[in-house]
């Protein structure tokens, strides 16, 4: 069994603080990430069509999701400011769900990576499409956001199982 690398944010003493990334390469890295919002089918063609009473859930979503991996270091202890070259959020139906698949990418050129701002950016469009529809559909759930992959860096590439 190989030894789990140890926790970079945590000292030996238990105290936390911010890695010190200055004489790491800055390298092009990207992460992706997704989740799931399922919800009664009706739901689902009713954001589809447009006819949500807040307005635009798949695009408010977007705008959501993208200016909340901005934000990452705001809401995420000890994470970095990065200056983000792209943030994407994309979100497609699932009907046999039924719901939305929503996936997010956040690139940097940087000395530090970037999946926390693709999971924020995954989590927060998530929590946006529950708020604009909770109206009709509180029994909606926000499930299996996780870590698709990453690339560049030290720690090297990562794909999730699928």
């Amino acid at each position: 069994m190989s030894e789990r690398p140890a926790l970079t944010h945590i000292g030996a003493s238990g105290e936390a603080h911010m890695v010190d990334v200055g004489g790491k390469a800055e390298t092009v890295r990207t992460a992706i990430a997704e989740g799931f919002v399922a919800m009664q089918a009706e739901t689902l063609e009713m954001i589809l069509v447009g006819n949500a009473k807040k307005g635009d859930v798949l695009g408010t979503a977007r705008i959501a999701g993208i200016m909340a991996a901005k934000k990452t270091h705001e809401l995420i202890p000890l994470c970095h400011p990065l200056l983000l070259t792209k943030v994407s959020v994309d979100i497609e139906p699932d009907h046999a769900l039924p719901g939305l698949k929503v996936t997010a990418m956040a690139r940097v050129t940087g000395k530090t990576g970037v999946e926390m701002e693709a999971l924020t950016a995954a989590s927060v469009a998530c929590l946006t499409i529950y708020d604009m529809a909770k109206a009709v559909d509180r029994a909606m759930t926000i499930s299996g956001i996780r870590l698709m992959e990453k690339s560049g860096g030290k720690s090297g590439d990562y794909k999730a199982q699928v």
